[in-house]
């Protein structure tokens, strides 16, 4: 069995499709992989029942000829999408037993197009973090494990777990969502794939907000090409959700092939920050390399706005946090606090006792900033910065066709280690918040090991729905770097 998790999913798909392997023996291999790997603490709600029964529905599909796309290939789902019937918690005690009785918009297109669900995975309390460790449900392992070292490493966040999940072949692949980072910062320190789409690509409804105008629903996967799959699958216009956007969703995996000759790659001046890994420098300049040795031409752009970001995303995503979770108030659903004397005792005890510290450090940012005599002085200045930040993109592509930057500052680092400072934490962020600010869609690519052995990875920024052509550009990373290697199955033994 343990070979068949070691399929890509476009490999799956294709030995599925062509009866070599049955839907049913494929994902009873991913169930039991994902039972012997619980000391990573990857999934909040297994769900093997779901899955085998997904599966037998989807051989019966395959011996009548009616297969879909995905038919009979298991998925795990980030725990912030709503499932029906199945339990959805986003990584916080205030959702600890909350059963949606409707499904998400991308969980749907997935389903309808023959995937299975093997279950929830963890994530960052809310969304809001960047190594999956303000879980309610306590953080997320890395997989991965430097040279020589038995210190449990963070996955990345917020989708620590569907990041840990594909890297350890617990899945072929996994939804995920990113706010300012959640999708690539994971992706890269665990040695897969991930992309955040533009804004409106994928339907935002039925996944709980953090921050809605931030906010997007993508897929983490092995390679390109499975991204791709994933994204065609997931992308949709959605009547329930008027931030998507009525475009036609490209056949992303047909063009991954088409190569970087003739295309135009920015390197950012401003993305060589101060602080960042020497190894990560190395790497950028060797990806920039890469591309340039297959026909790619590199130009030099600026994003004078850069050094604002980070302020701007850290003024504008809590506002819009403390707003969306002002309804978790402890009377209509989720945790409720016991014996309250009164209605004002209840919403601050249900609160006080639902939400983690990260999650109230952000409401309470939040609304201070949208607070009288505050609002114009931090709110409404972050908005204008972010127009600020989205023209200089608007300008750098007038020079160029994308842009080429690391992920991440540095390598996965130590579970425990920069949790207690969350300005250290925050600056984690520095080179993908950016790209949510504008909307734009990125890739993030494992282009190598560090001498310690843990996964770096690059990071694509496209023009606004241009995906098909990041795509072809992570597929020529992907082929330079030639990256085979994968975390040592130490978690089972």
């Amino acid at each position: 069995m343990s070979d068949l998790t070691d399929f890509t999913l476009a490999e799956a798909r294709d030995a599925v499709a062509g009866k070599k392997i049955s839907a049913k023996e494929l994902t009873q291999g991913f169930v039991t992989a994902m039972e012997g790997a619980r000391a990573l603490n990857i999934f909040v709600t297994e769900t093997p029942d779901i899955a085998l029964k997904m599966a037998e529905a989807s051989d019966a599909r395959i011996a009548a000829g009616t297969a879909r796309p995905l038919e009979g290939l298991p998925l795990g789902i980030k725990d912030l999408y709503c499932t029906k019937g199945v339990r959805t918690t986003a990584g916080s005690k205030i959702l600890e037993n909350y059963v949606p009785q409707y499904e998400s918009t991308v969980s749907q297109n997935l389903w309808d197009n023959g995937a299975v669900m093997l279950g929830k995975l963890n994530l960052d309390e809310f969304a809001m973090g960047s190594s999956n460790e303000t879980s309610a449900y306590g953080p997320c392992i890395s997989p991965w494990r430097a040279k020589d070292s038995k210190t449990a490493l963070v996955p990345g966040g917020s989708s620590g777990g569907s990041s840990a999940a594909v890297a350890a072949r617990l899945c072929l692949g996994a939804t995920a969502t990113d706010t300012g980072g959640s999708i690539r910062t994971p992706a890269a320190v665990t040695g897969t794939v991930g992309i955040k789409p533009t804004y409106g690509r994928c339907s935002r409804w039925g996944i709980v907000a953090f921050a809605s105008s931030l906010d997007q629903a993508g897929p983490i996967a092995k390679t390109v090409r499975d991204t791709a799959i994933l994204l065609k699958a997931m992308a949709s216009i959605d009547d329930k959700d008027s931030t998507s956007v009525d475009l036609p969703v490209p056949d992303y995996e047909a063009g991954i092939e088409g190569g970087v000759k003739g295309l135009r790659i920015g390197i950012p001046k401003e993305y060589r920050v101060e602080g960042t890994d020497p190894e990560i420098a190395a790497v950028w300049e060797k990806g920039a390399e890469w591309l340039k040795a297959q026909g790619a031409e590199i130009v030099e752009v600026s994003l004078p706005h850069t050094k604002y970001a980070l302020p701007t995303y850290y003024i504008v995503a809590p506002a819009e946090c403390s707003s969306n979770l002002a309804r978790y108030d402890g009377v209509r659903f989720g945790h409720r606090a016991a014996d309250p004397k009164d209605l004002i005792d209840l919403y601050e005890r249900s609160r006080a006792e639902g939400f983690g510290a990260e999650v109230r450090r952000r409401i309470l940012i939040g609304t201070y900033v949208l607070s009288a005599g505050y609002y114009d002085a931090y709110y409404l200045r972050a908005q204008k910065l972010r127009t600020l930040i989205k023209r200089d993109f608007e300008e750098a592509y007038k020079k160029c066709d994308m842009l080429l930057t690391p992920a991440t500052p540095s390598p996965a680092f130590a579970i425990g280690e920069k949790i207690a400072d969350p300005v250290t934490m925050y600056l984690y962020d520095v080179f993908t918040v950016t790209v949510n600010l504008a909307g734009l869609p990125a890739l993030v690519v494992p282009a190598g090991l560090n001498t310690a052995g843990l996964p770096l990875g690059l990071q694509l920024i496209g023009k606004a729905f241009d995906e098909a052509t990041l795509f072809r550009a992570g597929r020529a990373l992907e082929i330079a770097a030639d990256l085979k290697a994968k975390p040592q199955n130490w978690w089972s033994q």
